[in-house]
């Protein structure tokens, strides 16, 4: 009876309860300006109807208020944003959403099945690089603005629109394929976190957006380095942060869950413990973590973060220990091998062919994985090791090989020719003259040549 009688009250303060539809796809998302003032000082309400299921119910915040899926948030212009994440066919239906004392709407929401729209996607940049990414929708949206939004902590801002333009972005619309691709130059950390990019679709007195996610992440080029080195982890932040704790953390920075080698330069400008020192130059924006006599067990992913209300992670970089230890074996043609390499489970097996270990690098920590029919690769897992298996040996198989994860031996692979009697025949014919001679006729044949994969300058 309370609740029905908030509701009512909600209908009675609220003046006329205006109506309208969106569209959205399943597995996509849709934001929704429907034209209302956010009013911090009021509390929200957000029900689904015809049930009227409780969603959100007598909230206030200054700017924001997240349950689950669904989000209400005051954007640049002070008003009202609805924001309904990775849609699916039950949350189709009508919902009520009103700020107290001030108005109420009734929004219905159709979600359709279609392709365009549900893929979310993760896209990995060097810092300074050029960000590339696209974003599809439908025949029907073709003449509608393109726009870009980007998640920050308490609200969604408009990156780039018809109206908006922010620098260093820039948006091709190719309407025959019915995609518009995204270029962000010269990435830096700030660029990094979720983009949402659709259509803007406007009605008489509210618009709404069909919502692609992309996940961009910036990365610093990996750090490569041989057992027993020192390595330095250099990160830049924006001046802003000059004055905030910052933390080198391998593997996570999680207040809850931190490794033991996670450490932090707060006021001043170096910790040293153990064989890590951080040094934090706030006159160039970068700080520097130092690790001296490196070991397999420091290989791995750090991040680099700045401690605000909570611990940030920002950007990361993988480092990569190639041990002093190699691994020499020669084998004949025709021969086969098995070649052992180490790793962790959460790391990605690979094996590649190179002068240098940094020339295998792709996407900022795995390594290019030899693509050949006679190649195969078998896990054992509980050992922390997997098997490369290389059969019909050729000549061309010679060379350098880098395998494992984070940690990296060297394989030097002879593969000779064997010149005894395969394949060989000879016929011969002796003339029995005064003197006397023989003549030997022979033929070779040898096996024909493929050319393997291998990590250049110029393509991994």
């Amino acid at each position: 009876m309370k609740i029905l009688l908030i509701f009512l009250t909600f209908y009675l303060i609220s003046a006329a309860v205006r109506c309208f539809s969106v569209t959205g796809y399943s597995g996509g998302s849709v934001l929704v300006d429907p034209g209302k003032p956010w009013f911090s000082a009021n509390v929200k309400c957000m029900n689904k109807l015809p049930e009227w299921t409780n969603i959100m119910n007598n909230t206030k915040h200054d700017k924001w208020i997240n349950v689950g899926k669904f989000t209400l948030f005051q954007n640049n212009e002070g008003n009202l944003m609805i924001y309904i994440r990775d849609l699916k066919e039950h949350d189709a239906g009508g919902y009520w959403i009103g700020v107290l004392y001030k108005w109420g709407i009734d929004m219905t929401l159709h979600v359709e099945e279609d392709s365009c729209c549900k893929v979310s996607r993760r896209v990995m940049v060097n810092i300074g690089e050029t960000a590339n990414f696209s974003c599809e929708y439908l025949q029907n949206h073709i003449n509608n603005p393109k726009i870009i939004f980007k998640e920050e902590k308490d609200s969604i801002e408009t990156i780039y629109s018809k109206w908006k333009k922010k620098e260093r972005f820039s948006i091709s619309d190719d309407k025959h394929k019915k995609i518009f691709s995204v270029k962000i130059t010269a990435v830096t950390p700030d660029d990094g976190g979720v983009y949402l990019c659709g259509v803007w679709i406007s009605g008489d007195s509210y618009s709404y957006s069909i919502i692609n996610t992309i996940h961009l992440h910036v990365m610093m080029p990996p750090v490569v380095r041989h057992e027993g080195e020192s390595a330095e982890i250099i990160c830049s932040y924006d001046s802003i942060y000059k004055s905030k704790p910052k933390s080198l953390c391998k593997g996570t920075c999680s207040t809850r869950d931190r490794s033991p080698l996670s450490e932090t330069v707060r006021e001043e400008n170096e910790t040293k413990t153990g064989r890590l020192t951080l040094n934090d130059d706030i006159t160039a924006g970068v700080f520097t973590g130092t690790i001296t006599g490196l070991t397999a067990e420091d290989a791995g992913k750090y991040w680099c973060a700045v401690t605000l209300e909570t611990e940030l992670n920002y950007l990361y970089t993988h480092l990569i220990v190639i041990m002093n230890e190699e691994l020499n074996l020669t084998k004949y043609e025709g021969d086969d091998v098995s070649i052992q390499c180490k790793h962790h489970d959460e790391d990605q097996k690979s094996f590649c062919k190179a002068h240098e270990a940094s020339m295998c690098v792709k996407d900022g920590g795995s390594l290019e994985t030899i693509r050949d029919d006679r190649f195969s690769f078998s896990d054992e897992a509980s050992t922390g090791v997997f098997t490369v298996n290389i059969t019909d040996l050729r000549e061309e198989d010679s060379g350098t090989y880098w395998c494992g994860a984070h940690v990296i031996t060297k394989v030097r692979l002879t593969v000779k020719t064997d010149f005894t009697l395969l394949n060989l025949i000879c016929v011969s014919s002796a003339l029995m003259l005064i003197g006397g001679f023989s003549l030997i006729m022979c033929k070779l044949n040898l096996n024909e040549n493929i050319v393997l994969y291998k990590a250049d300058d110029n393509h991994y």
